[in-house]
C-alpha cells in the first residue's frame, strides 16, 4: 500500500524554500534533492553479490580499513551476526557519514547561519551551523548524528561532526567506531547537478590512523518531487504484529 508523506510542519517551513534559492554571500548553492548511486549502505569495502545484497564498488580509498587487530576481530563478528546486530534492524537512527549512502533521498536547504539537511529515512534532520559557533561542550549521550559545524574553504562546505555514541554502524556489513568518532565531511559542487562528497574518518579508540571514503552526489531531477515517510519503527511493528498474528 502506498504511503503518503507525513512530514510535521517544522519541516514544511523548509521544504516551502524553493528547490534551487539563490546562493548566499556567493558561496555555491547546495540546495535540492540528493542521492547516491552506489552501495555503499550494504558495504563501503568492495564486495560481491549476495542474496539481497547487489555487488558493488567499494567507496574507501585504498578499499583499506585501518582496524586495530582487536577491532578487525569485532567487525568480522558483526558481519556474521549482521542480521540482527546492525542498528539499522532496530531502526536507529544510522549516524554520519552512513545516512548518507542509505538508499533514500535527502534535501539541503541553506541559509546564511546554517544547512539543513532533511533526510527521507526516518524523517531524521541536521542542523549543520556555519555561523562560527563552535560545538557544545561533551560529553553528550546519545546523540546518534553528532554535532555539526561548518565552514567555507573557496567552494567547499567543510563539516566538523563529534559527539556521537558507539550505537550507529558504517554499512549492512559490520563496519563500525567508537564513541571517540570524529568526521569531517566536505561537500564540493563539481557541476549544476552533481557534488562531490568526502569524509575523513578518525577515531583513535578503533583504527590505526585517519582514513577517507568520497563517492559523487546526484541531484534528482524529477517534478515536483518530495521525500516521502519511510517510518521504520511503524513498519517494524507492523512487521511483528503479522509475524504475532501468523504464529497465532
Amino acid at each position: 500500500m502506498l504511503r503518503l508523506p507525513i512530514i510535521c510542519f517544522s519541516l514544511l517551513v523548509f521544504v516551502a524554500v524553493p528547490q534551487r534559492a539563490a546562493a548566499q554571500d556567493g558561496k555555491p548553492d547546495l540546495s535540492g534533492f540528493w542521492q547516491t548511486l552506489n552501495t555503499a549502505a550494504w558495504d563501503i569495502q568492495d564486495h560481491g553479490a549476495s542474496l539481497g545484497v547487489p555487488a558493488g564498488q567499494g567507496v574507501v580509498e585504498g578499499n583499506e580499513i585501518p582496524y586495530q587487530p582487536w577491532a578487525l576481530a569485532r567487525k568480522n563478528e558483526n558481519f556474521q551476526n549482521r542480521r540482527t546486530a546492525d542498528p539499522e534492524t532496530k531502526c536507529f537512527q544510522p549516524g554520519v557519514p552512513r545516512i548518507t549512502y542509505m538508499p533514500y533521498p535527502f534535501q539541503i536547504v541553506q541559509t546564511a547561519d546554517y544547512v539543513a539537511l532533511l533526510y527521507e529515512y526516518i524523517h531524521t534532520t541536521r542542523h549543520i551551523y556555519v555561523d562560527g559557533s563552535p560545538h557544545p561542550k561533551g560529553p553528550i549521550n546519545y546523540w546518534l548524528m553528532g554535532d555539526s559545524r561548518a565552514h567555507w574553504e573557496g567552494t567547499t562546505l567543510v563539516v566538523d561532526v563529534i559527539h556521537f555514541t558507539d550505537q550507529t554502524w558504517l554499512d549492512r556489513a559490520g563496519n563500525f567506531h567508537s564513541d571517540a568518532l570524529h568526521v569531517v565531511e566536505r561537500y564540493t559542487p563539481t557541476g549544476r547537478d552533481h557534488m562531490l562528497y568526502e569524509a575523513t574518518i578518525e577515531d583513535l579508540k578503533v583504527f590505526t590512523r585517519p582514513w577517507k571514503m568520497s563517492m559523487p552526489l546526484y541531484r534528482r531531477q524529477e517534478r515536483n518531487l518530495q521525500l516521502l515517510d519511510y517510518e521504520c519503527y511503524m513498519l517494524l511493528e507492523e512487521q511483528r504484529a503479522t509475524a504475532g498474528t501468523d504464529a497465532r
